[in-house]
């Protein structure tokens, strides 16, 4: 693993996932015919790439009992604490409606309202992944959100991961479809016979995936285009060099574009972690993957101080950052960008993929500058309300048509005005 002196400005951004224009193209063919044929087309893309010709679209009562009994107990119960823990958290989260009253009568407010109908891409393949639907479902509930549906690819049998069926069934979903890819996409965003459309559109998928849903936004919304996975450990001479090499491997697992970083005062500390991570790397069944990740986008930064270190990290702004000092908490006032923050030698980043109840779904490729992890927030709409007194428009009818005046909007300032007049007053 790379070890280098901190010397120059570091950006974790990758290339953006724009695909090829060949791959564009194939998304845009797939939308348009999921919104000319519907079910039929859905039916022969599942067929073509996930090679299974379905009879029916939507997982059945049966599928999910079978689910269940192809599950160990011990892991149903898992999944049902750790979906408490992710409840407790969101339900902090969330938002009232909230008015205001002004001395001359006029009421200003916010009225949240949850989106009507979102959709959730869980990815298939050699994986399976019911984290992803507790992380996404739950604070979709928590905002009110009255219908969720799941769509993921099928395997050559024509079923979902045991995993993922029993998750979604322990949240109460009952709509899921066995479609993936592009065309799933398309059928969330336009609907088809079986598929009634959504408002917003979650989950991470592959090219295809995301190019679709790039495709589709502004017909719906979308989460984000989720880019490689990452991780930043900010450490001092206190921490154990075997953890943070499992703590890197674990995102370099991901992909062979995910990154693993650990910055660091400490040349020992440095040396002792690139030995680990090739050590570990040996027994790792993704090896080649995790090996990839590591060569391309894995690095260890030595700063000369602690002060350093913390700007660097701030300066990569990642999607995960674990703080093993011998005093995180005196230094986390000083992180400005992060997707989330692991605290202490015993916060390993698993525990927030999968357990604590903060949520997984985190911004990437530096995008931690600006925006924030998935949230109860991203399930609802705000409207602002206005009740405003006639007091109050006596009082600033002059000003609010002066200022349309200025914009050359006479109307705007008439609308205004013509309220006025009707009660007898004129405005000057």
């Amino acid at each position: 693993m790379k070890i280098e002196r901190l010397t120059r400005a570091l950006s974790l951004k990758r290339s953006i996932e724009t695909g090829t224009e060949q791959q564009r193209q194939t998304v845009r063919t797939i939308i348009e015919e999921v919104r000319r044929k519907g079910d039929e087309a859905l039916k022969e893309y599942t067929e073509r790439f996930d090679g299974v010709l379905l009879e029916s679209l939507q997982v059945s009562k049966q599928e999910m009992d079978q689910a269940y009994e192809q599950l160990d107990s011990s892991l149903i119960a898992i999944i049902r604490e750790a979906a408490e823990n992710i409840r407790e958290y969101h339900e902090r989260q969330k938002r009232e409606s909230w008015m205001m009253m002004k001395e001359d009568g006029t009421i200003l407010g916010q009225k949240i309202t949850p989106l009507d109908a979102v959709g959730l891409y869980v990815p298939g393949g050699t994986a399976a992944y019911p984290s992803s639907v507790l992380m996404n479902v739950i604070p979709a509930q928590v905002a009110g959100v009255k219908r969720i549906v799941i769509v993921s690819p099928p395997d050559a049998q024509g079923s979902l991961p045991a995993g993922v069926l029993v998750a979604a069934c322990e949240l109460g979903i009952q709509e899921i479809y066995k479609i993936g890819g592009a065309q799933a996409i398309a059928a969330l965003a336009y609907g088809t016979e079986t598929i009634q459309p959504v408002d917003k559109i979650f989950g991470p998928g592959n090219i295809y995936v995301a190019l679709a849903k790039r495709e589709v936004f502004g017909q719906v919304a979308i989460d984000m285009i989720a880019g490689p996975s990452e991780i930043v450990v900010l450490a001092d001479e206190t921490a154990k060099a075997n953890e943070i090499a499992a703590d890197l491997l674990s995102q370099a697992e991901h992909d062979e574009r995910a990154s693993s970083i650990l910055v660091t005062p400490s040349m020992k500390l440095a040396l002792e972690v690139a030995s680990e991570v090739e050590a570990q790397l040996e027994t790792l069944p993704r090896k080649e993957i995790a090996a990839a990740a590591i060569e391309q986008y894995g690095a260890i930064y030595v700063t000369e101080t602690m002060e350093e270190a913390i700007a660097a990290v701030n300066e990569l702004a990642p999607e995960h950052l674990e703080m093993i000092t011998n005093d995180p908490m005196s230094l986390v006032g000083q992180i400005r960008h992060a997707g989330a923050i692991f605290l202490g030698r015993f916060s390993s980043e698993p525990v927030g993929d999968y357990f604590a109840g903060t949520n997984h779904v985190l911004p990437t490729n530096g995008t931690a500058r600006f925006s924030s992890g998935l949230s109860v927030d991203e399930f609802v709409k705000k409207s602002s309300l206005i009740l405003y007194s006639e007091q109050a428009l006596v009082a600033n009818a002059a000003k609010i048509a002066a200022l349309a005046r200025l914009e050359g909007l006479e109307a705007h300032a008439r609308a205004v005005e013509e309220r006025l007049k009707k009660q007898g007053g004129e405005t000057s």
